[in-house]
């Protein structure tokens, strides 16, 4: 009773968690349980997680502006400020469509900017990279990766990102999978918080995006890819192993480098 107990507390709590989340919960709660008796439980008390709604692409790629190659799928990322991802999806808000950017950093999973507005022009996605950029302060060879939409590729936000020293990564055109964990935050945002609930004004659509994303998401929320633990927390015992790692810029491994070059060990 005490297991089952904890299993609904949990599953209630976190509606969209499956039992692979719920489990660690749980087990985090002092219970000692297995994912097989989460997994029963949940289905014999009905305690599906929430499913989730289709992603829809909000970026033009018709424009005149330089596209740069996809170098992201060769980054080997292995501290913070390597590797962060950019996009920008569309929110209801009562009658109209309003828009939010977002900048994800690969290695932690956290949200380190965003910016929430009504227009999709550059200044949305500017806005968030600048706060990216002033609260992580991150050194030069972080390869940034958007898709090619006219917000990224224009001159305003290109020289942003090459005033800080960063490189320009960009996905191919109607391959939404090469910019994944934007797709993935996107879709976790959705399903668990703007899906949920009824927006009327910017102001109170903005608070909940705040609390959402700074309080639950980055500080509370497990993410399976990190071994079940929240970014904060992983960052945390990243920095405890490498105080210099923040520094150190991405490294890049091509396809048959090591084949190819088998003398250049640690050149890639």
């Amino acid at each position: 009773m005490a297991i089952r107990s904890a299993v609904q507390e949990a599953a209630l709590r976190y509606r969209h968690y499956g039992y692979r989340r719920i489990t660690p919960v749980v087990q985090r709660a002092g219970v000692m349980v297995g994912e097989h008796v989460v997994r029963r439980i949940m289905r014999t008390d009905n305690l599906l997680a929430v499913r989730k709604r289709r992603f829809v692409v909000t970026s033009d790629s018709r424009h005149t502006y330089t596209a740069y190659p996809n170098l992201a799928q060769y980054v080997q990322v292995s501290t913070v400020n390597q590797l962060w991802v950019a996009d920008i999806t569309y929110l209801r808000l009562g009658k109209e469509f309003v828009y939010l950017a977002v900048v994800l950093d690969v290695y932690s999973r956290r949200v380190v900017g965003w910016s929430l507005g009504r227009s999709l022009h550059t200044e949305l996605p500017l806005t968030a990279l600048r706060k990216a950029i002033a609260d992580r302060q991150p050194g030069q060879g972080l390869v940034h990766h958007s898709d090619r939409g006219s917000q990224y590729a224009c001159d305003e936000y290109v020289k942003e990102l090459e005033g800080a020293g960063m490189v320009i990564s960009m996905s191919r055109p109607a391959r939404p999978w090469e910019n994944a964990y934007c797709e993935s935050f996107m879709n976790t945002l959705k399903s668990e918080q703007i899906y949920c609930t009824r927006y009327q004004t910017m102001e109170e659509l903005n608070e909940q995006i705040e609390e959402f994303i700074e309080e639950f998401y980055n500080r509370q929320r497990l993410h399976s890819a990190l071994k079940y633990l929240t970014p904060e927390e992983f960052e945390s015992k990243a920095a405890s192993r490498d105080s210099g790692g923040s520094s150190r810029p991405a490294a890049l491994s091509f396809p048959r480098h090591r084949e190819i070059y088998p003398d250049a060990a640690g050149l890639e």
